[in-house]
């Protein structure tokens, strides 16, 4: 009996580390929304909302702290538990690149975007792939998905480094733009660590499914001196 109750609050841990990881994928979504259409009220909702994500992920780690010391959890069982607290804690640092393009949105006012962004949307959109696939990794336990997910941060690098390469040369014809075109540099960033992050969250499932802590390889993007908006 004592197991079964045991097994089911890990269960339910996992749970709410996968309902953190949809929050967090609709955050991506809404935030690329925000500065597409020029909606600041949106804008200002999802900063709000972080700390409901926030809260979330504190408990997640409450829930887990509980766990350990009040069951006798084996090897594998630890794994899982630190698992979630690791996920949870990427899943939190993900909403804060999403936070950080909302507040992008903000300060943009009414600016009009400059050409670069059409690669954001796709850029917005293979990160919550890659994350909706890394979470199903971890649902599934599956360490086989979770490898195969970060070859796909190549693309990623590869949109990250156009839209540095095209914004370059957008302040290269015309100065005046800088501002906007700084603006998007960290929206791009943004999407980049995010992608980054969900590397982590792979690696984080190949450990609760193996018990092997291993950095999986991926080329590093261009180093832009930036620090993620948030």
């Amino acid at each position: 009996m004592v197991r079964k109750t045991f097994d089911r609050e890990l269960h339910d841990l996992k749970d709410e580390v996968l309902a953190l990881g949809r929050m967090v994928e609709n955050a991506i979504a809404h935030s690329v929304a925000t500065l597409k259409h020029t909606d600041h009220e949106a804008a200002r909702r999802l900063i709000d909302a972080d700390g409901e994500i926030n809260a979330n992920r504190f408990a997640i780690e409450a829930d887990a702290l509980t766990l350990i010391a009040t069951q006798q959890p084996l090897a594998s069982d630890l794994r899982k538990i630190f698992t979630a607290v690791l996920i949870a804690t990427e899943l939190e640092r993900i909403a804060d690149y999403a936070k950080g393009i909302a507040k992008v949105t903000l300060m943009m006012g009414a600016q009009p975007l400059l050409d670069p962004f059409t690669h954001i949307p796709r850029m917005a959109d293979l990160a919550n792939d890659m994350l909706h696939r890394a979470l199903e990794a971890y649902a599934l336990e599956d360490a086989s998905l979770a490898h195969a997910i970060p070859d796909e941060d190549e693309e990623m690098d590869g949109l990250h480094n156009r839209v540095y390469r095209e914004l370059l040369t957008v302040i290269a014809a015309d100065p005046s733009t800088t501002d906007r075109a700084t603006y998007l540099l960290w929206v791009a960033h943004n999407l980049e660590r995010a992608a980054d992050r969900v590397v982590n969250i792979c690696e984080r499932v190949v450990f609760t499914v193996t018990g092997e802590i291993a950095e999986m390889d991926v080329e590093e993007g261009e180093d832009l001196g930036l620090e993620a908006l948030s």
